[in-house]
């Protein structure tokens, strides 16, 4: 993880801490500093601030399935098409049922 982009991030999340985005990226960098826990539960709040951030549940089941937690991976994955169907996101939905797909072999 850059520790410069994590301060970025820190500092811009100051400003605006319910930005989607900001948060969003904070996970990522989270995750690829190894703090899987922490990237789950920052998404997590990302998604239960806002419902139609699509890109959150695919990263987030990623993460589920990365701890070891097929079931909650595959809830938040199906969850993810309902929302990239409402938003009629055929890239994101064939995502999300290509992860579903794997999962469940």
């Amino acid at each position: 993880m850059s520790v410069d982009r994590l301060n970025t991030l820190l500092q811009m999340l100051e400003k605006e801490p319910h930005d989607s985005f900001l948060n969003y990226a904070l996970a990522l960098e989270l995750h690829k500093s190894g703090k899987i826990e922490e990237a789950i539960a920052r998404i997590e709040g990302v998604i239960a601030r806002d419902k139609d951030y699509l890109g959150a549940y695919l990263q987030l089941g990623q993460l589920h399935e990365e701890t070891g937690n097929g079931n909650k991976a595959l809830a938040t994955y199906q969850n993810g098409t309902i929302i990239a169907q409402k938003q009629n996101n055929h890239k994101a939905l064939s995502e999300l049922n290509e992860a579903i797909f794997i999962l469940e072999e």
